[in-house]
């Protein structure tokens, strides 16, 4: 089998650059699976995952997870779905709760930063400290992804290397969280990884 059959039908240059590229994903719930998945079907050569939470069945609205993954840590779980789309991608995986004190401790090395919480207070102290420590490094986040419809109000917002997908409003406490907003903003954010890596291969970065 060669792998690389897999990425044929790939825009020119994409797997070449993407699989000699390390992408950190801090959450692996229903944005961090999802953005996995779709990075891993890009072509993506290694990847970082941490997350300390098990698979809920309230998970499997919205999260890459199915009926027999239930109790088991999710990031053993994407495991082995990623290497199912492609046995040769690197995945380090760790069953670890992400702090500020620990961060850097997985991703010091990555070559663009995902964010990937579910709660807003983890989310601002991750793009609070990685702004402050790895600045020269992208940070592409979710925020404003709950409830169904209103897609023209979804974007991305960049502040110099901090990029934000979603509408940046809604609330899933108030508006609850369905898979169809969930995995665009899951795949906004992978979309967006793909397109700095790109444009960093064709030395196009700051336009």
């Amino acid at each position: 089998m060669n792998i690389e059959e897999i990425f044929i039908r790939n825009p020119q240059g994409v797997r070449e650059t993407l699989k000699n590229k390390t992408v950190g994903i801090a959450g692996c719930g229903g944005l961090g699976s999802n953005i996995a998945v779709s990075l891993v079907r890009a072509g993506i050569g290694n990847l970082i995952i941490v997350d300390y939470d098990v698979v809920d069945i309230s998970n499997l609205n919205r999260q890459f997870f199915f009926l027999n993954d239930i109790g088991e840590f999710k990031v053993d779980a994407i495991r082995k779905y990623l290497t199912q789309i492609n046995f040769q991608v690197k995945i380090s995986g760790f069953n670890k709760e992400l702090t500020p004190d620990n961060i850097s401790d997985y991703f010091a090395g990555v070559d663009i930063m995902v964010e990937a919480f579910d709660l807003a207070e983890k989310k601002r102290w991750l793009i609070d400290n990685w702004l402050r420590k790895y600045s020269s490094i992208p940070l592409v986040c979710g925020s404003g992804l709950s409830g169904y419809g209103k897609t023209n109000d979804l974007g991305v917002m960049r502040a110099g290397n901090l990029f934000v997908c979603g509408d940046q409003s809604t609330d899933s406490i108030i508006d609850g969280l369905c898979s169809v907003r969930v995995s665009i903003v899951a795949n906004m954010q992978a979309n967006c990884v793909v397109e700095i890596l790109m444009k960093e291969y064709n030395n196009d970065y700051n336009k």
